[in-house]
C-alpha cells in the first residue's frame, strides 16, 4: 500500500472547494541562517541492506528560527548501477502521510524500478520528519493501538459516540505526550523544505522526484516553494491541495465507492461471490454483514484474542480496494468470514493496512498520518453533532463506507497542536514540465484530484490511466511506464491529456 485510506485532516466545514491564494514561492537565494544546513556533508555508511547506503541529515526544527535547534532526518540511497551517464539523484516518496520512504526504497524502488532508471539515477529516499527513522512520532503502544483499531467507528447511540470520542482523545493525548515540540513542526511545507536541503547536499541543481499519493502533495508543495529548482517531477495518484477537508473526505469516500463497485462487478463474474450474484446487491449484502459484526464479532484465531468486529472488517475491505490484485484474497476472506465464521482473512488485511506485525507491534504510520494531516489543515468537523449532520452526504457518496469514513474525520478535532495550514492552490509558475498521473478508478486519490492539480500547476502534463487501483506507475501498464520512463530518462514529457 502506498497511502492511508482516510485523510484525517481537513479544513473549513464548507463542502465547496476553497478559492484560496496560490502557495507563494520562497526567495531564490538561501538565507544566511540556513547556510550551515545547505552546506552540510552527508556521511554515508552501510545500512544492513545489500547495495544501500544510509546517512543522517540535519534540518531546522523551526524554519522561522533555524538557530533554535535541529531535527535529524534519515536518508538512504541506492547508487546508479550503470551503464550510461549518471543523471543525478531521483528522490522517491510512497505517500501516507507517514509511509517510510526508506522502506519503499529498499523494498521496491531501489530494486523494482525499471533497470534503465536505476542504471542512470541514484535512487534516494528521506523519511519525512516524524516518520519511521526520522524522529518518529509515537502515540500508543501495541495493546492500546489494538483497542483503538477496534473502536466502533459507526456509533449507534450517545454512549457509543462518547466511547469513540474517548478513543480519539486518548490517541491525541498519547501523541502530544511524546514530543510536543516536534509535533508542531511536521507540516508538509516543512518536509518540502527539508527536501531542498537534501537536494543541495546531494549536489543536484534541480530536484528529480517521483511521489505517490500524499507524495504528490509533498512534491507539488516543493514545486510551489521552489519552482526554479524543479527538475523532472512525477506526481502519481495526485491530491488536490485546494480542497477543504469535508469536500476532500467526501471525494475520497466516493472514490472508495467507485472502486468497490468495480470490485462488485468483478466479484459476481466469478464462480463464487460471497456477496451475491448481482452487482447491485453486493453493497447491501456487505453492509448487512457489517451490521452483524457490529452486534456480534466473530473469532479470528488471533493469539492476542482479537475478534473481527465491524471496524476491523471494514478496514480489511478498504485495504483490498487499493489494488485489484487483492480482490481474489478479499473474496476468500469474505467467504471464510460469512460462511465459516472465520475472521482471520479480513483481520490479516486490516493488519496490513495498519502495518501491525505478528508480534502485535505497529509502525508509526498511523501516528505520523494523523500528525501531518491535523497540522496541515484545520479539522473537518469540530463536534459529533457536525458529523451527524453530514452523514446523509457521506452515505450518499458511499452507502457501504460513508458512515464510517464520516466519523473517521473527527479525530483531528481533539488534536493537541493547532493546525498551521489552510487549503491553497499550487501554481509553481516558471517550473519545468511536471507530470501529473491520475487513475480513473483510484479509490484513495480520486481522478478528479489529478485533473484539478493539473489545472493548477502552470506546467503540468496530465497522464490518465484508465484502470483500477491506487496509483499507476509500475503497476502493469506498459503505456504508463514507458511514458514516465521517457520523461525521467530523456526529459520528454507526455503530450497534454495523454491517456493510457
Amino acid at each position: 500500500m502506498l497511502a492511508s485510506a482516510c485523510t484525517s485532516g481537513g479544513s473549513t466545514n464548507s463542502g465547496r472547494p476553497a478559492a484560496e491564494a496560490a502557495l507563494a514561492a520562497l526567495p531564490r537565494s538561501t538565507p544566511a541562517a540556513l547556510a550551515p544546513y545547505y552546506g552540510q556533508r552527508l556521511t554515508w555508511r552501510d545500512c544492513g541492506a545489500p547495495g544501500f547506503q544510509c546517512a543522517t541529515m540535519r534540518a531546522p526544527l523551526d524554519y522561522t528560527k533555524p538557530d533554535d535547534g535541529s531535527i535529524r532526518l534519515a536518508v538512504a540511497r541506492k547508487k546508479a548501477t550503470g551503464p550510461g551517464e549518471r543523471l543525478g539523484s531521483l528522490l522517491v516518496n510512497p505517500g501516507g502521510p507517514g509511509g517510510s520512504a526508506i522502506g519503499y526504497l529498499q523494498q521496491y524502488a531501489g530494486i523494482g524500478y525499471p533497470s534503465d532508471v536505476r542504471a542512470r539515477y541514484d535512487i534516494v529516499a528521506v523519511d519525512p520528519r516524524g516518520v519511521a527513522r526520522s524522529e518518529p512520532v509515537e502515540c500508543l503502544d501495541g495493546q492500546a493501538m489494538d483497542r483503538y483499531t477496534q473502536a466502533d467507528f459507526t456509533p449507534d447511540d450517545e454512549k457509543e459516540t462518547e466511547e469513540l470520542v474517548g478513543a480519539y482523545k486518548r490517541f491525541a493525548e498519547g501523541c502530544g505526550a511524546d514530543s510536543p515540540d516536534v509535533l508542531r513542526h511536521l507540516s508538509t511545507a516543512e518536509a518540502a523544505r527539508d527536501m531542498d536541503i537534501l537536494r543541495a547536499t546531494l549536489g543536484d541543481p534541480k530536484l528529480t522526484y517521483v511521489g505517490a499519493s500524499y507524495g504528490t502533495f509533498l512534491g507539488a508543495t516543493y514545486a510551489g516553494l521552489f519552482p526554479n529548482r524543479v527538475g523532472r517531477l512525477v506526481l502519481d495518484g495526485a491530491m488536490d491541495p485546494s480542497l477543504p477537508a469535508r469536500r476532500m473526505n467526501l471525494d475520497q469516500t466516493a472514490g472508495f465507492e467507485t472502486a468497490f463497485q468495480a470490485f462488485a462487478r468483478d466479484c459476481v463474474r466469478q464462480r463464487e461471490c460471497p456477496l451475491g450474484t448481482k452487482a447491485g446487491e453486493v453493497g447491501k449484502n456487505l453492509k448487512s454483514f457489517f451490521r452483524k459484526l457490529d452486534a456480534k464479532p466473530i473469532p479470528t484465531g488471533d493469539p492476542d484474542g482479537r475478534r473481527l468486529g465491524e471496524s476491523l472488517a471494514t478496514t480489511g475491505v478498504i485495504a483490498a480496494m487499493y489494488d485489484e490484485g487483492a480482490w481474489g484474497h478479499l473474496r476468500d476472506a469474505l467467504s471464510a468470514a460469512m460462511e465459516e465464521n472465520d475472521g482471520a482473512g479480513l483481520l490479516g488485511l486490516s493488519d496490513s493496512y495498519y502495518e501491525r506485525d505478528a508480534d502485535g507491534g505497529y509502525t508509526n504510520l498511523m501516528f505520523a498520518n494523523a500528525a501531518v494531516n491535523c497540522l496541515d489543515l484545520p479539522p473537518a468537523f469540530a463536534t459529533p453533532d457536525e458529523v451527524r449532520a453530514s452523514l446523509p452526504a457521506f452515505e450518499k457518496a458511499s452507502p457501504v463506507f460513508g458512515e464510517g469514513l464520516a466519523w473517521a474525520t473527527l479525530n483531528c478535532a481533539y488534536w493537541p497542536v493547532a493546525p498551521t495550514g489552510e487549503p491553497h492552490r499550487i501554481e509553481a509558475k516558471g517550473a519545468a514540465p511536471i507530470v501529473v498521473v491520475g487513475t480513473t478508478r483510484d479509490p484513495a486519490t480520486p481522478y478528479r484530484w489529478a485533473q484539478a492539480l493539473s489545472r493548477q500547476l502552470s506546467s503540468a502534463r496530465l497522464l490518465t490511466y484508465e484502470g483500477d487501483g491506487h496509483t499507476a506507475y509500475g503497476r502493469g501498464s506498459k503505456c504508463v511506464d514507458n511514458t514516465i520512463n521517457a520523461y525521467l530518462l530523456r526529459g520528454t514529457p507526455p503530450s497534454r491529456e495523454k491517456r493510457c
